[in-house]
C-alpha cells in the first residue's frame, strides 16, 4: 500500500533512489542530498516540503516543492526533485507525489514551475495539467 509523508530528516534509504538515478544520469538526486545535509535546501521556507512515497516500508519516490528562486516576488513553488524507483513508474507513484505536493499550495503560491529535459516528463506534467512554457528558468508552469 502506498503511504505519502512528509520529511524532517533524510532517511538512510534515499541512498539506494540516488544510486539508482545516478545510473540513469538523473543527478538531481545527489544534490538534493547534499544541499539538504549542507542546509542549502531543507524543504523549510513557508509553502515548502519534501515528501516520500513510500510502498510496504521502502521508499519508491520523491518530491519536493520550492519557492522558486527565479521569481523574487515568492508567490511561485517550484516542483523539484520528483524521482519514482524504475519498478514503481506507471503505477501512479508520480502523481500521487505531485497531486500531494500540489495541495494546499494555492494557499501560499499563485503558480508552481518546473524544469525538465526528457520527453517522457513532460508528457508527464502535461497530462496533470502543466503547460509547456518558453522560458530559460522553466520548461512547465501550473496555475493555481
Amino acid at each position: 500500500m502506498l503511504a505519502i509523508a512528509q520529511l524532517k530528516a533524510l532517511p538512510t534509504q534515499l541512498v539506494d533512489l540516488e544510486r539508482e538515478a545516478s545510473n540513469q544520469g538523473f543527478n538531481f538526486m545527489g544534490r538534493l542530498i547534499d544541499e539538504w545535509h549542507t542546509g542549502r535546501n531543507s524543504f523549510d521556507k513557508l509553502g515548502e516540503r519534501l515528501l516520500v512515497a513510500a510502498d510496504n516500508g521502502s521508499i519508491v519516490g520523491i518530491g519536493g516543492l520550492n519557492v522558486d528562486p527565479y521569481k523574487p516576488a515568492g508567490d511561485t513553488a517550484r516542483l523539484r526533485h520528483l524521482y519514482v524507483a524504475n519498478d514503481f513508474r506507471r503505477r501512479g507513484v508520480g502523481e500521487a507525489l505531485v497531486y500531494a505536493l500540489l495541495e494546499g499550495a494555492s494557499l501560499r503560491f499563485r503558480a508552481v514551475r518546473l524544469s525538465t529535459d526528457t520527453e517522457s516528463a513532460a508528457a508527464f506534467y502535461l497530462r496533470l495539467g502543466f503547460s509547456a512554457v518558453d522560458d530559460e528558468t522553466a520548461t512547465h508552469v501550473k496555475m493555481l
